[in-house]
């Protein structure tokens, strides 16, 4: 499977934010990518008083990706969109994943929401107008099983050992809007701490730069092998990398190095 991760700066322009990640999509299938993802919040990252009225997963965003992924005729992981959610001040951050006919395959809705208090650096109370996630999704990609995660979720190891150990994933999908003071020095170990304790691919696709004011992102979009070695990485700025997935390589860490089949717990 090639693999490519996107790498975008979304701010408080949707149609400007669609245009920008459909551009990249384009680049993407041109390099033969079978799957493309994209980041967290690739509709809006501004200010809550411009964001556009949330949607369902049938609304504006949705059908623009169905349709992009149709017209390209790759897979894509739609990063996460503001999904009308379960009451008028709360809504859905969810992922949409789009099979190459632009049918929608799966739907995951972020289950850990990150309510932070670093003080003089960072006040952040996501549950404040979005409602978590309840359940787990894995995906058949192709006969590859792809587990769906959003950005915080990545400091919860115990979903993603649910996805690799119960559902069978070998790829994990992590879109992110991680914000740089805690990017720079956690990011990437705990990526590869996902890949190498579930023996898995890890796909990381993140926002980057300022998005408004308070809010920068870290980027380095990458792709890590089940190993723990970073196969490719996006620079700073907006771009992509694009990756081929070695599942032979998977089988033989799995087998050489059983970590997953020895658990006790």
């Amino acid at each position: 499977m090639r693999v490519a991760v996107c790498q975008l700066n979304s701010r408080d322009d949707r149609a400007a934010n669609l245009a920008a990640a459909e551009a990249l999509l384009v680049r993407a299938a041109a390099a033969g990518a079978d799957l493309a993802v994209l980041p967290e919040y690739v509709d809006y990252l501004g200010t809550a008083a411009g964001m556009p009225a949330p949607e369902p997963v049938d609304g504006t965003v949705g059908r623009f990706f169905a349709d992009v992924a149709r017209r390209l005729g790759i897979w894509v992981h739609a990063g996460s969109f503001h999904e009308a959610g379960p009451d008028r001040d709360h809504t859905w951050n969810t992922s949409l994943l789009f099979d190459r006919t632009g049918a929608l395959a799966g739907t995951y809705r972020k289950i850990h929401l990150y309510d932070v208090e670093i003080p003089g650096r960072v006040s952040y109370l996501e549950s404040a107008t979005v409602a978590p996630g309840e359940k787990p999704v894995v995906v058949d990609v192709e006969g590859v099983r792809v587990g769906l995660s959003i950005c915080y979720d990545l400091r919860f190891p115990e979903l993603y050992r649910h996805l690799a150990a119960d559902e069978g994933a070998t790829l994990l999908v992590v879109p992110a809007a991680f914000m740089v003071h805690t990017g720079r020095d956690h990011w990437e170990v705990l990526l590869r701490a996902r890949a190498i304790e579930n023996q898995c691919f890890v796909a990381a696709a993140g926002q980057t730069g300022d998005h408004e004011p308070g809010r920068t992102c870290f980027g380095r979009s990458m792709v890590v092998d089940p190993w723990g070695t970073v196969l490719g990485q996006v620079p700073d700025g907006t771009g992509l990398t694009v990756v081929d997935l070695d599942l032979d390589r998977l089988r033989t860490i799995r087998t050489e190095l059983p970590s997953l089949a020895n658990r006790r717990l």
